[in-house]
């Protein structure tokens, strides 16, 4: 390509889409800005590599998260505003499952149950965590996800599923109306108050180039769970009946029906598994960052949705690459901007991919 083409396609770009040519100025300049931090010494690499790592983190609870969520709209054709509340409900059951057990004889039962709301029971003077308690732990995991499961088959049985057949807005704002009654009725049962859930876990240091990067038992515990039930998706979708009848019903229904598949059982199978995940991210996030609040799904939905749109919505693998994409920009943001506005830092690069890519990071609307 000789200079006059070069510069032809660059005049091109520049017209055609400005919004390329001002992704590529901003990111000049927060290069440029990262290497005179590092010269000035205000930012060193194991800072860098402490963000990664906790980037990653978040990244992997949102993508977890962010399956259920992509799976709803894809195949029942809606988005679910109840989504952030059923990880809360999720995180709820099961850490009150935790307390009951880690508890059990040394403080009062109710409690226990009620996570030590108020102040009653601190997890970190039960010990609580993979090490301290890692029975409870695993017990109160799967009563996460099975709570939720049971959760979003019930609110489908009596509130989604007569209205199925209604449009998009009907069910959208629908699932609003029981995202602020399930969050509220939490609020009620457990209180308002943000309770620390564990005990410090134990910490492993890498040490990178300049200082240690510690990684914590907790961390290891949530990239072994999410990224199990992660695989585990893959191979569904890709290798069994149920996966291929979920994928042919997300790409068009009213063909799957005509060729035999039983869609109520897909639309149902589509809830447990949506559900079960759900769930499992709730208390794998509380796990994580060791405190329990009532709106922490709510919080955390604006997230999921930036990543399921950023990925593809309806894809499942663009979730969880968009997860990745907002929980690594949350975290690393904080190198040029107040942590304040982390979040805010996420939706922008969400816009920023969509101008160059709109269709998202996984092009299609399919569960594939």
């Amino acid at each position: 390509m000789g200079i006059a083409d070069t510069y032809s396609r660059g005049r091109e770009i520049a017209i055609e889409r400005p919004g390329v040519l001002l992704i590529a100025l901003v990111a000049v300049v927060l290069v440029a800005d990262l290497v005179r931090q590092f010269g000035t010494g205000d930012v060193q690499v194991h800072d860098i590599g402490s963000l990664v790592w906790d980037g990653l983190m978040r990244g992997l609870v949102i993508g977890l998260a962010g399956i259920g969520l992509s799976m709803t709209y894809s195949i029942l054709n809606f988005a679910n505003f109840s989504h952030g509340d059923y990880i809360t409900a999720g995180a709820f059951s099961g850490w009150a499952t935790t307390y009951l057990l880690a508890g059990l004889g040394r403080a009062d039962i109710g409690s226990l149950l009620l996570v030590g709301a108020g102040g009653s029971v601190f997890g970190g003077a039960l010990g609580v965590g993979v090490t301290g308690t890692p029975l409870a732990v695993l017990v109160g995991l799967v009563v996460a996800g099975g709570f939720t499961i049971f959760l979003a088959l019930a609110i489908d049985r009596v509130i989604y599923r007569p209205i199925r057949n209604e449009d998009g807005i009907t069910l959208l704002i629908t699932s609003i109306g029981v995202a602020f009654a399930l969050r509220y009725t939490m609020q009620f049962v457990f209180g308002s108050d943000v309770r620390g859930t564990t005990a410090q876990p134990p910490q492993i240091g890498a040490f990178l180039w300049d200082g240690p990067v510690f990684v914590s038992v907790h961390d290891i515990a949530l990239v072994v769970v999410a990224g199990g039930l992660m695989l585990g998706v893959h191979v569904l979708l890709q290798t069994t009946k149920l996966g291929k009848a979920m994928r042919a019903m997300a790409d068009n229904e009213d063909l799957a029906r005509i060729t035999g598949i039983p869609t109520e059982r897909v639309v149902r199978a589509t809830w447990i598994i949506g559900g079960g995940l759900t769930g499992v991210a709730g208390y794998m996030f509380v796990l994580w960052k060791g405190t329990l609040g009532f709106n922490d799904g709510w919080l955390l939905l604006l997230l999921i949705f930036a990543a399921v749109i950023l990925g593809g919505i309806g894809s499942i693998y663009g979730a969880i690459a968009g997860g990745l994409v907002i929980g690594l920009t949350a975290s690393l943001s904080v190198i040029w901007i107040p942590s304040a506005f982390a979040r805010a830092a996420a939706f922008f690069v969400m816009i920023v991919i969509l101008l160059v890519k709109p269709e998202g990071i996984f092009t299609g609307r399919s569960t594939a």
